[in-house]
């Protein structure tokens, strides 16, 4: 299992442009192979901050989804808007509540 996040902050006036992008975005991610759990948050207190949570089958899912054409334009729409980037983490696990991820 492969675990990471992604945090980043948009122009306001750009706000509700890349909300779609990632409602869109994530929509893609339904069909995708290995992909176990991807959530978009939004922060409450800061609508234009976001994190994003992934969990991947294994490395390969990874690979697969970083290089996929929906991810492709999903870079390109969103990257323009962002304030400092997109940061990238990666976590391993420690311990779970029930259920799959």
């Amino acid at each position: 299992m492969v675990a990471k996040t992604a945090r980043f902050a948009v122009h306001p006036d750009a706000r509700e442009r890349c909300e779609a992008a990632i409602r869109e975005f994530v929509s893609a991610l339904d069909d995708e192979p290995g992909t176990r759990v991807y959530m978009a948050l939004c922060e409450r207190g800061d609508p234009t901050r976001f994190l994003h949570v992934m969990v991947f089958d294994d490395d390969a899912a990874d690979e697969r989804h970083r290089h996929a054409e929906h991810t492709k334009r999903f870079v390109e729409t969103l990257y323009p808007h962002t304030l400092e980037g997109v940061a990238f983490n990666d976590f391993t696990m420690v311990d779970k509540t029930k259920g799959d991820i």
